[in-house]
């Protein structure tokens, strides 16, 4: 894809976030196979070299980029859209890649929820590793069915996409979750015991989970009711600054984790006690265990930071979008080498492993139903945001009843995605938007190319070995990955308040909005001492929920952001508002010029 082609792809996402009528092109000319090549038949597939090579540029897939020496160079091959013929080869590099791309993040909330701390389930280890391997499978299962598209038999409505779209476990499952265990650990549910020292011990608390499950599978409801409405009320409901100003915090929120776990990990060895098995990080058990904050830690988080870094300056394109990955490899690599490896779960591990080998018991736990609604909130609005770039990238129409019905589709797969991943012990699943800017450099959107990526995922799912693989990570490798992949959540939400036009009610709604839920994030306890405690158990249930939400940065910024939205009135265009857009460089720009 030339320059050109990505400022016009990133132009027409711009427009359609703000609103606005977009042309639709009508071109075929670079779409595969040519219009004068009939399709091949399936023997022809597998003995031809057009059925297993085609006519991709492989050269400028993995060609690395020298840094400032010109312009790399771009992809010039067919664009292959979602229900096209797509050579064999072509197929799996993509499926490959696209699996590369989302593993990390994939796996990243399991592992942080399951692991040890405050705000955590504080699992053991064989636990642990099961949850990774749920979370493996059911992103696949979830994916194969977003990707599929079926069609509810006697109505107009599907599940699915019908898109090359991979599912994977939310990010925005980790605060939400988190203040749930925090509260549940704190009103006794869960057991921690104060030691000389003044540190806790938090004993596992699998119990906390099953809550998380079930909670998370009654507001998933919202999601599937929500479905049924057109994406234009979706918008007007969550408008740019409230997702803007949700996403920011999110991130910012989740970077707070990432950096713990960079230092060191977020046990009770983040208070650096002078004994005990927590004077060490993880623990004193630990081969090779420094103290949290460690310039061998920090080194080696940073290790996989700067590598992700250099492969995005001089990876091809194919590297660039499993730079992730490289990271992860290069860490794991430098803590092997210094011995800070720990392979005993490996060997341990089950050689295959399935759903509902390990269970939970599931409830509902009240002071959650909030904090989860506004996650299922924050699912129903990414969404229709990657459902759009995907429509956008995949060559397809972005307004007009197929729009609308794949949205459809995609919204509810999400909403029954959080009841399925819950009943399959999986914290809840939604699409994913890096494959969006894969199929955008790579001009591949076959669906081919899904299924392969979510058949990877069952199976990595199903070889226990690999989830005990990922979990023998030292903390800070993983730190140094998250750090990066939670910015870009936050980068994401400081882009779409960059389309606001930033008249004096934007500013009022997002300051409005960023000042508590920032504030609340910045310090956790403002809070903590405004609600008594008190001995009637259905009432305490109810501050319990209302701290909950007091304390949650994302949902704090969720409910300002809407209130304000809906209460401030439209005003008349401000003179400062005028003034400040004529001044701006954006309004220098004319149509047609490349930026």
């Amino acid at each position: 894809m030339s320059a050109t082609e990505e400022k016009m792809n990133m132009d027409t996402v711009d427009k359609i976030i703000r609103g606005e009528e977009i042309e639709q092109s009508s071109s075929q000319a670079s779409f595969y196979p040519p219009a004068d090549h009939p399709r091949l038949t399936w023997k022809e597939t597998l003995t031809t070299k057009r059925g297993w090579y085609g006519e991709y540029d492989y050269a400028a897939l993995c060609m690395p980029r020298l840094p400032f020496i010109g312009r790399s160079k771009s992809v010039s091959s067919p664009f292959f859209g979602p229900n096209d013929e797509i050579p064999i080869l072509v197929a799996l590099l993509m499926g490959i890649q696209h699996f590369l791309a989302v593993i990390g993040g994939v796996i990243t909330p399991t592992v942080i929820i399951s692991g040890s701390g405050a705000g955590y389930l504080n699992l053991d280890e064989s636990t642990r590793q099961y949850l990774t391997s749920a979370s493996l499978i059911l992103s696949g299962i979830m994916s194969l069915i977003q990707i599929i598209r079926v069609r509810i038999p006697k109505t107009q409505y599907y599940i699915g996409s019908g898109l090359l779209q991979i599912t994977g476990v939310a990010f925005s499952n980790i605060p939400a979750a988190s203040a749930m265990i925090s509260t549940m650990y704190d009103d006794g549910t869960c057991h921690k015991e104060l030691q000389p020292d003044g540190t806790y011990i938090y004993s596992p608390c699998p119990d906390a989970y099953g809550a998380v499950l079930g909670t998370s599978i009654v507001c998933a409801l919202l999601s599937i009711l929500i479905s049924f409405l057109p994406p234009k009320i979706m918008k007007r409901i969550f408008p740019k600054s409230v997702t803007g100003v949700v996403l920011t915090v999110i991130g910012a929120s989740l970077i707070v984790s990432g950096m713990k776990n960079w230092a060191g990990g977020s046990s009770p060895c983040i208070d650096r006690p002078e004994s005990g098995i927590f004077a060490l990080c993880p623990t004193i058990y630990a081969p090779n265990a420094q103290q949290w904050g460690s310039p061998a830690y920090i080194g080696l988080g940073a290790s996989v930071f700067i590598t992700i870094i250099i492969v995005e300056i001089v990876g091809s394109i194919f590297l660039k979008n499993t730079s992730v990955v490289i990271g992860l490899l290069v860490g794991c690599a430098i803590a092997g080498g210094v011995g800070m490896m720990d392979g005993s779960g490996i060997a341990d591990a089950p050689a295959i492993t399935f759903l509902w080998v390990k269970t939970f018991k599931l409830s509902v736990y009240g002071p959650g139903i909030i904090p989860f609604l506004f996650v299922y909130i924050d699912y129903i609005v990414e969404c229709i945001g990657d459902l759009t770039a995907a429509c956008e990238v995949s060559k397809l129409p972005v307004d007009g009843d197929e729009f609308n019905s794949r949205c459809q589709g995609g919204l509810l797969a999400d909403g029954l995605s959080g009841i399925f991943s819950g009943l399959g012990t999986s914290m809840g699943v939604v699409t994913f938007s890096q494959n969006n800017g894969i199929i955008a450099v790579t001009r591949c959107a076959s669906r081919k190319a899904g299924v392969i990526c979510a058949v990877l995922l069952i199976l990595c799912g199903v070889f226990g070995k690999i989830a005990a693989a990922f979990l023998a990570i030292p903390s800070s490798v993983m730190g140094g990955m998250t750090v990066f992949l939670f910015s870009s959540v936050a980068t994401s939400g400081i882009r779409i308040l960059g389309l606001l036009s930033w008249s004096r009610r934007d500013r009022i709604v997002v300051a409005g909005s960023l000042a508590l839920a920032l504030g609340v994030a910045l310090v956790p306890n403002f809070f903590a001492y405004l609600l008594p405690t008190v001995e009637n158990v259905a009432l305490q249930g109810f501050y319990d929920a209302i701290s909950t939400v007091l304390s949650t940065g994302y949902i704090m910024a969720g409910i300002g952001s809407i209130l304000l939205n809906l209460v401030l009135p439209e005003d008349a265009a401000d003179p400062e508002d005028i003034q400040l857009k004529e001044k701006s460089p954006a309004s220098s720009i004319q149509p047609g010029m490349v930026v």
